[in-house]
């Protein structure tokens, strides 16, 4: 598309358009099916109000604190989904690896005595090799992934339990840096908000940067006054969530790791050529074929990022709760990362969704969870409205993909 094209597209607007005219954009963008995070974010606050009428005690400091410090490990399982789901692909064995990698750490660090780091790299390269496994064999034979990962559900889930042994389960020393890193550790309030400062400056002069670069290419930009008004808010949004977590324990530092890594993920996708061919071969294989990209490398790094991530995730799940057992990474661990990846507005069609999508998705499903344990409603009656949550999504989803494809923009 050239820049002429991109001026005049649909809902388009002339180069340097203000704040008004950016909100017509916006509005031009939901019409044409481009809804973006805007079912999220407005769902997750219809969530909130509801069930803090229902209990005055969920919004509380405290609550709330619990709620990011759950969020983090099964987060980070989805932000790998995530990563999946952009290329039309799936992995239905990130809980059976989480659970590999957390056996693993127990049985290197508490039964072998290796050093802590080693015990970590050891259970993070465990994911690195089942990724590659997977990658080579959609690749080579051009097997299903659907079927690959759903082997390497059972067979890690094997494996795990033969890694744990008879015991079944080892506690982790509460005593140790990484359960410490899970459970207690918290940043200090004059910490948090030197961390909001740095993230609203690192905000603004990406917004800046890429403001200079649309110009010189005579493209749509941003105003130097909608640029402030962003930052602005942004501003405002992290600054009164540091405060308001730091009315109890604060912001945890295990839940700071989950938003870097969502952080770093987003840089990784928007503004690498990794990223764009992401994209690209979940838009269409052939296409990202015929375009030069080496789609067996986007498909081999994809899936071994998503079960690394899942070896992470599986770690933190294993340090929030001091052990590892035939129980870590099984259960809905599967279930629940995948949905909070596609409630989060990540397409199960491949090529839309961000990395963001894990925090909203993630935090929908843990706003639910808590919720109804506040009402101390059954676990029953969560998956139940987990799932006609899950099935929306893919409405809104399928709904919008029709949208885009009427209006010329799928």
């Amino acid at each position: 598309m050239t820049a002429a094209d991109d001026r005049t597209a649909v809902g388009a607007l002339p180069p340097g358009g203000g704040i008004r005219q950016s909100l017509d954009l916006f509005v031009a963008r939901i019409r044409g099916g481009d809804l973006g995070a805007a079912p999220v974010i407005a769902g997750l606050i219809v969530i909130w109000i509801v069930f803090q009428t229902l209990n005055p005690v969920f919004l509380s400091s405290t609550n709330l604190v619990n709620l990011t410090m759950q969020s983090a490990a099964i987060g980070t399982i989805a932000l790998g989904i995530v990563l999946v789901l952009l290329i039309g692909e799936i992995d239905l064995s990130v809980g059976s690896v989480s659970g590999l990698a957390a056996a693993v750490l127990a049985v290197g660090f508490v039964q072998l005595q290796w050093p802590l780091v080693v015990a970590l790299l050891a259970a993070a390269g465990v994911g690195v090799i089942i990724g590659l496994l997977y990658g080579f064999l959609v690749t080579t034979f051009g097997l299903p992934s659907f079927v690959v990962t759903l082997a390497g559900l059972l067979a890690f889930l094997g494996v795990q339990l033969w890694v744990l042994g008879p015991s079944g389960s080892i506690n982790l020393p509460f005593d140790s840096w990484i359960v410490q890193f899970a459970q207690q550790m918290f940043l200090p309030a004059w910490a948090s908000y030197v961390a909001v400062a740095a993230a609203v400056a690192l905000y603004a002069a990406s917004l800046v940067r890429r403001a200079r670069r649309r110009a010189g290419a005579d493209l749509v930009h941003q105003r130097p006054m909608e640029i402030a008004a962003r930052t602005t808010v942004l501003a405002v949004v992290l600054a009164v969530s540091a405060w308001y977590l730091n009315l109890s324990r604060g912001v945890g530092v295990m839940f700071v790791f989950f938003l870097v890594l969502v952080v770093g993920m987003h840089i990784a996708l928007t503004r690498t050529r990794w990223g764009r061919a992401v994209y690209a071969v979940g838009g269409s294989v052939e296409g990202a074929r015929r375009a030069g990209i080496r789609v067996d490398r986007i498909y081999l790094s994809v899936f071994a990022m998503c079960s690394t991530l899942a070896a992470v995730g599986g770690l933190l799940a294993a340090a929030r709760l001091a052990a590892a057992n035939q129980s870590s990474g099984a259960g809905d661990t599967n279930l629940t990362a995948i949905a909070a990846a596609v409630i989060g507005g990540a397409s199960l069609f491949g090529g839309r969704g961000s990395a963001f999508s894990a925090l909203l998705g993630i935090l929908v499903i843990g706003s639910i969870a808590s919720g109804l344990t506040l009402l101390n409603l059954d676990s029953s009656v969560q998956f139940m409205i987990t799932g006609a949550v899950l099935v929306l999504a893919v409405i809104v989803d399928s709904i919008s993909r029709r949208t885009r494809a009427a209006t010329g923009r799928a």
